[in-house]
C-alpha cells in the first residue's frame, strides 16, 4: 500500500504517517522543514514502512502537477498541509496577505491535488482522497475568518466530490477535527475545549478513512456544538460564540 500525506511535518500529519508505518507500506511524506521530515522518516522505516520525502512548494502549479504527475499513484492520499491566521485585536480585519497564503494552501493546494490524482485514480478504478477539513467549517469563528472560509470550503467540495468520484471507485474522506495538540492549535486564539493529543487523533483517522466514511469528525461533543451552531438561526449562534469567548474584545 502506497500513502501520500502533505504536511507530515506537522502534527497531524507526523502523527498518522507514524500510524500507518508497518512493513509493506510505502510512505511518500511532505513537509517544508526537512529536518523533521528525515527524523519521522527514520522512526517510520523502523517501523518497517519504506519512506519517500518531499518539499515541493503546494502552491505552485507547475511544481505540484510536475511532482505529482511523476509519482507513481498512490493508494490513498492525505493533504493534510495547512495554515492558520487570525483577526488581531488592534486591527479592523485579518492580513490580507496573510488571508491569501492561507487560502493558497489550505484550500486551493488540497483542490490542485485533486485535479491531477483523481482521473488517474479513477482510471485505475480505486484510489482514496482524504480531505483536512476542521469543525470550525459547521459555522465560521469570529476569531479566524479566512481559516475558517478555507475549512468550510474543503469540507463542500470533498463532499460534493466524493458523490461524483465514487461511480468510479475512488472514495473521498473529509477530516473535521476539533482543537489538536500542535504550535499551530497553541497559537490559535479563544478557548480550546477537549483539546486532543495528535496520536488519538490519527488512530481514529486511520479507523474512518479504512472504511471509506464519508466524514470523520471529533471529538464528539465539541462536533455536536459546532454542528448546533450550523443549525441554529445565525444571530443566536454569533451570540454564542461571543459569550464562549470567540468573540472580539470591545
Amino acid at each position: 500500500m502506497s500513502i501520500l500525506i502533505t504536511g507530515a511535518s506537522g502534527a497531524i500529519g507526523g502523527a498518522l504517517a507514524r500510524a500507518y508505518a508497518a512493513d509493506g507500506v510505502h510512505l511518500v511524506l511532505h513537509g517544508r522543514r526537512r529536518d523533521a521530515l528525515e527524523a519521522l522518516a527514520d522512526e517510520c522505516r523502523a517501523s518497517g514502512a519504506s519512506v519517500a520525502l518531499a518539499s515541493v512548494d503546494l502552491t505552485d502549479d507547475g511544481s505540484l502537477s510536475q511532482w505529482l504527475d511523476a509519482l507513481p499513484l498512490p493508494d490513498i492520499v492525505i493533504a493534510n498541509a495547512g495554515q492558520n491566521t487570525h483577526a488581531a485585536q488592534d486591527r479592523e480585519m485579518e492580513d490580507w496577505t496573510a488571508s491569501s497564503r492561507l487560502l493558497a494552501i489550505n484550500l486551493r493546494a488540497p483542490m490542485a491535488m485533486a485535479e491531477r490524482l483523481a482521473p488517474r485514480m479513477a482510471a485505475r478504478g480505486h484510489g482514496q482522497l482524504v480531505f483536512v477539513s476542521s469543525l470550525a467549517a459547521w459555522h465560521g469563528l469570529p476569531l479566524t475568518p479566512s481559516y475558517s472560509a478555507s475549512k468550510a470550503g474543503i469540507k463542500a467540495y470533498a463532499e460534493a466530490l466524493r458523490g461524483w468520484l465514487a461511480p468510479r471507485g475512488v472514495g473521498v474522506t473529509v477530516i473535521m477535527p476539533g482543537y489538536v495538540s500542535s504550535p499551530m492549535c497553541a497559537a490559535m486564539p479563544g478557548p480550546k475545549p477537549w483539546e486532543l493529543p495528535p496520536e488519538r487523533a490519527a488512530r481514529r483517522i486511520v479507523r474512518g478513512v479504512a472504511r471509506n466514511r464519508a466524514r470523520i469528525s471529533f471529538p464528539f461533543p465539541l462536533n455536536v456544538g459546532c454542528w448546533w451552531l450550523a443549525v441554529l438561526p445565525a444571530g443566536l449562534s454569533q451570540r454564542l460564540l461571543a459569550w464562549m469567548g470567540y468573540g472580539r474584545r470591545q
